[in-house]
């Protein structure tokens, strides 16, 4: 059977959720570089894969797949279901919760201090502080929530590790890179969750690929 092809530019944090999962499967995949700077996935072939003309894309096989958690979904379905924990109906139930809490409440706050923090000073954009300092109080919301949640439970679905967890990593990788990180040190449990996942041999693997600065300071823009 011929490898995944996975589409993209390996600094993306949506990009990061997908091989993460690729690795923690252990499956055969090749990762196809495409440029944003060129304006590959604004060409007919990309669109083609994904007509909203963002990435990742996955290719298996026949089957061509967009959106980072769907693509998750299904290379773990297929290769390491017990990072959905597919067999019992509560805990993937849980892993769900935490993936759209994930989706849905860290990472719309966090983007905004990465992009005006990090990528602003590179693309010539004045940071907005005060979209920023919003966001940093909105997140420390969100971290007492974090928090409570792993003062009694290991991981965020339950006493395992799974895509809920592995899903966090794609921003916060570079919100970490920020002045904003030492956010954490108020959350020891969330703090002692985070330097878990930063040892996963997978997660080592893919950071590699993610510079803090996206490549913008060494000229190594996608």
């Amino acid at each position: 059977m011929a490898p995944m092809k996975v589409y993209g530019w390996a600094v993306s944090p949506w990009m990061a959720r997908v091989l993460i999962c690729l690795e923690e499967a252990g499956a055969e995949y090749e990762l196809v570089p495409i440029s944003r700077v060129g304006g590959d996935h604004r060409q007919p072939e990309h669109l083609a894969r994904n007509p909203f003309g963002e990435i990742p894309v996955l290719k298996d096989g026949d089957l061509t797949l967009y959106q980072s958690r769907a693509i998750a979904r299904h290379i773990l379905r297929k290769y390491k279901p017990e990072l959905l924990r597919s067999d019992n109906l509560e805990e993937t139930t849980m892993v769900d919760i935490w993936v759209d809490v994930e989706a849905h409440q860290l990472e719309p706050i966090i983007r905004p201090v990465v992009f005006n923090v990090i990528i602003g000073p590179f693309v010539g954009r004045v940071c907005d502080q005060d979209l920023v300092d919003e966001s940093i109080v909105k997140l420390k919301k969100v971290l007492e929530v974090y928090e409570a949640r792993l003062s009694c439970s290991r991981y965020l679905a339950g006493g395992f590790v799974s895509l809920a967890d592995l899903s966090n990593f794609s921003f916060m990788r570079y919100f970490m890179a920020t002045q904003y990180a030492d956010v954490l040190e108020a959350y020891p449990h969330v703090k002692a969750w985070w330097e878990a996942l930063l040892a996963r041999p997978s997660v080592k693997k893919v950071m590699a690929g993610m510079p803090p600065d996206f490549g913008f300071a060494s000229g190594n823009i996608p």
